[in-house]
Formats: C-alpha cells, sequence, structure tokens
C-alpha cells in the first residue's frame, strides 16, 4: 500500500534543476592506457613539476609520487627535495637528473 500525498504537496518540476553537478573519475585512468615504448614526455620540466607537487594545497609533508626514469617507473613517497636530489620519507635521495616525468 502506497500512501500518496495529498493534492496541495504535490509539485511537478518542468525545469532543469542547476544544483546537479556531474562527476568524473580517472582513479583508473593510467591502468588503461596503454605502454608504448615511445613515450612522450610533457613539455613542462620536471623541477617544475616537482615544484608544483610541492607547492599544492594538498600537500602538508609528504606526496605519494610516480617517478619515471630511463629504465624503471618508481612509487615513492616524495617529503621535500634540494638542489640535486628529490628526498623521500625512506631517506633514499633520488637524482633529479635521472628523472624523466614525475607525477601523483
Amino acid at each position: 500500500m502506497k500512501k500518496e500525498l495529498p493534492k496541495m504537496y504535490q509539485t511537478k518540476i518542468n525545469k532543469t534543476v542547476p544544483s546537479i553537478q556531474k562527476v568524473y573519475s580517472t582513479i583508473n585512468q593510467e591502468n588503461n592506457q596503454k605502454e608504448d615504448k615511445t613515450t612522450k614526455y610533457s613539455s613542462i620540466s620536471v623541477e617544475q613539476k616537482i615544484d608544483k607537487i610541492l607547492n599544492a594545497p594538498d600537500y602538508v609533508y609528504k606526496a605519494d609520487v610516480t617517478i619515471v626514469t630511463d629504465t624503471e617507473k618508481i612509487r615513492r613517497r616524495m617529503i621535500a627535495r634540494d638542489k640535486n636530489n628529490i628526498i623521500t620519507i625512506d631517506n633514499e635521495y633520488i637524482p633529479i637528473a635521472l628523472i624523466r616525468d614525475i607525477y601523483k
């Protein structure tokens, strides 16, 4: 038995509601992309990308990043950088000169 509201409380919506938001997810985007041997890197320099990660509003003291070198992809937790290296939370120094791409 379905109870219906009295006629005076029923309203019909004949217009679009502007408060509806569309949400897109990119969680599995990197897994869906095919990896090629001829990977093209971004035109932004690696140092600019590192500075962008460290100056992001969601960066407090660490950032989970993926570092791409000529030979491998490394997932590390970056905490800082000095002039020539990235410093990870495990006190590992990764030279910036070896990095081809870096992203969150």
